[in-house]
Order: structure tokens, then C-alpha cells, then sequence
């Protein structure tokens, strides 16, 4: 379903991210992300959503390339993949019901699905009766359910959730772990990144991929770099041809204008001699 092959990303002046990820997702699997603050884990997020290109490798999608997907189609991509976020991302001038049936009226749907899906997800994440309530009436963790329910309201193949327990107490934590759980045994395939030991005891018979955090970009003479240093190279060659192209063109208008210098002397001094011999003729 997802396949990462060889996966780098780097940032200028920063440290690596992702450093040749090689990892693959089937459908239906729970895969639990860990690792370090910095690490890389809201990087794969965000390169699995092609909000980051990889520096080098390849991700599939669906034995499809994401390289391959114009720009036009990244939205309906993200549609496949509902994003979870540890500080939750509720409009704040919106409802409970409002703020999950949100992705719903931006793809266009029918009021009656509306109405049944969001009743549907209110009922899974236990919130039925705050369906009216307003961001800044909720406890983290119903914050956080709701966040799971809007993430679900589109039904995505995928879901990511980035840190989802990160603002959250204990039982809170349990809470929103089991849910997620709970949606995945539902048939979603479910990316946990997590770095919260609570959790990670709690997921322990899952399958958890380590991400380990590098202090620095890799030297010089890695593959990236390699790459790099032909791109610059070609860029060097481009303008280098570019200049003297134009120094060509510019030594082309000097010729040219020597050349017209010399049309209009010859044209001055053939008009000099007419003249005196016409004189010449006329005092004869």
C-alpha cells in the first residue's frame, strides 16, 4: 500500500530528517513511529501527504509513485490520508458538529451523508452529546476525539496520527490510543508516531519502526551530494554557454556596426568624389 524505498530528506542548515528510510505499510497494518523530538516522525507525515518532496528515493502510494502526481491531484490524495495532530487544529468558531463535517461540505457532499456520517463519528469517538459544544468547552482529550473524528469524516484509507497524545494527561492518552486502535481494527490502516512510553507500552505487541535523530547533515560524498554537485555542475554549464552566447551576440553588434561604420564612410566618400566632378565638368 505504502512503500518507502531509500528515502532521504535533508535541510539546509539544519539536521537531517530522514536518512535512507526504507519501510513498507500493507493495508489494514498498525505501524507505530518512534523516536526522538526531531527525529523525522512529522516529516514522514508530511512527505507521505507530499507536503515535502524526498531530497532522494522514492515513496509509493498505491503502486503509485508520488513523484508522478501532478499538482492538481494532491488534494484528492490527502483525502486518502486523514492527518491526526497533537495540538488538535479545531476552528475555533465552530462546533463540535460543525468542525467535523467540515471536509465533508468542502468535498462537495450531500446534506443526508453529512448528517449520517457525522452522527456515525460522534457515536464512535463517545461525543454525541457535545455535538453542539465549541473548541474551548472541551477537555484535551474530547478535543483530540474530535480531531480523530474529522480526520475519519472523509473516509481515508490512511490515517497518520502525529503525536496525538503529546498534550494529554495519562488516562487521556489511554483513551486516544485505544480509539485509534479501535478504528484500525475497524479496517483503517493506522500510523501511530508516538514517542509517549505510556503509549508505547500500550502498543507494544504492534509493529514499532525506530527513527533515530542525526546531529548533523552526512558528509560531502554521500549519494545526495553527489546529486547536488551534478545539478550544480549542469546549472555552471548552462550559464557558462548562456555567456557566451551573449558575448557571441555582442561581438556579432560590433561587427555589425564596424561594418555599417565602414558602408557609410565609403557611401560619404563616393558622394565626396560625385560632387567634385561635377564641379570639375561644370568650371570645364
Amino acid at each position: 500500500m505504502i512503500i518507502f524505498s531509500s528515502v532521504s530528506k535533508y535541510f539546509a542548515d539544519e539536521p537531517t530528517a530522514i536518512v535512507d528510510l526504507n519501510l513498507e505499510i500493507n493495508e489494514g497494518d498498525l505501524v507505530v513511529i518512534t523516536g526522538a523530538s526531531g527525529a523525522g516522525k512529522t516529516t514522514l507525515m508530511k512527505l507521505l501527504i507530499k507536503e515535502y518532496s524526498p531530497t532522494s528515493g522514492e515513496i509509493t502510494f498505491e503502486n503509485r509513485p508520488l513523484s508522478e502526481f501532478k499538482k492538481s491531484e494532491i488534494p484528492s490524495l490527502r483525502r486518502q490520508i486523514g492527518v491526526v495532530f497533537q495540538d488538535y487544529k479545531l476552528i475555533e468558531d465552530m462546533n463540535v458538529w460543525e468542525n467535523i463535517a467540515l471536509p465533508l461540505y468542502i468535498c462537495n457532499k450531500k446534506e443526508e451523508e453529512i448528517e449520517s456520517r457525522v452522527t456515525d463519528l460522534l457515536n464512535l469517538i463517545g461525543l454525541a452529546d457535545k455535538a453542539m459544544y465549541f473548541p474551548r468547552q472541551l477537555s484535551g482529550g474530547e478535543a483530540q476525539r474530535v480531531s480523530i473524528a474529522r480526520a475519519l469524516s472523509t473516509a481515508p484509507k490512511i490515517i497518520f496520527a502525529d503525536e496525538p497524545t503529546g498534550n494529554l494527561d495519562s488516562a487521556a492518552s489511554i483513551k486516544i490510543t485505544k480509539l485509534l486502535k479501535k478504528i484500525n481494527e475497524l479496517g483503517t490502516t493506522m500510523l501511530f508516531a508516538t514517542h509517549d512510553q505510556l503509549v508505547l507500552d500500550e502498543l507494544e505487541k504492534e509493529r514499532i519502526v525506530h527513527l533515530e535523530k542525526k546531529a548533523k547533515n552526512p558528509p560531502k560524498n554521500d549519494e545526495a551530494d553527489e546529486e547536488r554537485e551534478k545539478v550544480k555542475e549542469k546549472q555552471e554549464k548552462l550559464a557558462k554557454e548562456i555567456g557566451e552566447k551573449n558575448n557571441e551576440t555582442e561581438e556579432n553588434k560590433e561587427e555589425k556596426k564596424s561594418k555599417l561604420g565602414l558602408h557609410k564612410l565609403k557611401i560619404k566618400i563616393s558622394s565626396k568624389k560625385e560632387k567634385e566632378e561635377k564641379k570639375k565638368d561644370e568650371s570645364t
